[in-house]
């Protein structure tokens, strides 16, 4: 028996948490819902009932679902050029010995495998997004892809001794054949290692691109 008062927002809410944990904690109740159910198909009332809050509390945090989406995909995005940024930092900050060139390679297509495989299908929100009808929120989901190539063609300009538009066009082809294995992996590796995944695809960019390594790259063994 009650005494007629609606308890129903207090049945909805979770333990009290501090402010950045709450955060934190919405953004990983949204991320699985998204990866797992896409953005339109997705509620607010969904996400408030999953991380079992009242929706006055994940509006405090999250003004609209597309807010909440976009926090979750620049989180993503971020985990995913640090990795890129790990892979990448060797080259740029050498010095260089023999060889390493196809470690770096390795290393971009390491970064790639490893996300998908913490992300599982949340790494849809930035490979496969069903939100990219607008340009501005096109942007955002795409800014990872985009800062990957970036980073990657700023090294392979001093590698490659080729100007900046050649080498956006290498790093984009790099960036997209990791992210294209690394998909691959998640939806029908059936088992398959991803050590075995990365060595056949650092095998075939590197074949291609030590051959625009330019002649004079000063290696520390030179």
């Amino acid at each position: 028996m009650t005494d007629g008062r609606d308890t129903s927002g207090a049945r909805a809410r979770g333990p009290r948490m501090a402010r950045a944990e709450r955060r934190s904690q919405l953004l990983a109740t949204a991320l699985d819902l998204f990866a797992t159910e896409g953005f339109h198909h997705v509620s607010m009332d969904d996400i408030a009932e999953r991380a079992e809050v009242s929706k006055p509390v994940l509006y405090r945090h999250f003004p609209s679902k597309l807010d909440l989406y976009l926090a979750v995909v620049d989180e993503q995005g971020a985990a995913l050029l640090a990795a890129v940024e790990r892979a990448v930092a060797p080259i740029e900050v050498g010095p260089v010995a023999r060889g390493e060139g196809r470690a770096v390679v390795v290393a971009v297509v390491e970064a790639y495998l490893a996300f998908v495989q913490v992300a599982g299908e949340s790494s849809t929100l930035l490979f496969e997004s069903d939100v990219t009808h607008d340009r501005q929120v096109r942007g955002r989901v795409e800014h990872a892809t985009a800062e990957a190539t970036r980073r990657i063609a700023e090294v392979l300009v001093g590698v490659t001794g080729r100007d900046r538009t050649d080498t956006d066009v290498l790093a984009a082809a790099l960036v997209a054949t990791a992210q294209g294995a690394a998909t691959y992996w998640l939806r029908h590796g059936d088992g398959q290692s991803t050590r075995r995944i990365v060595d056949l695809v650092s095998d075939l960019q590197w074949r291609g691109l030590a051959g625009l390594v330019r002649p004079d790259y000063p290696y520390e063994d030179a």
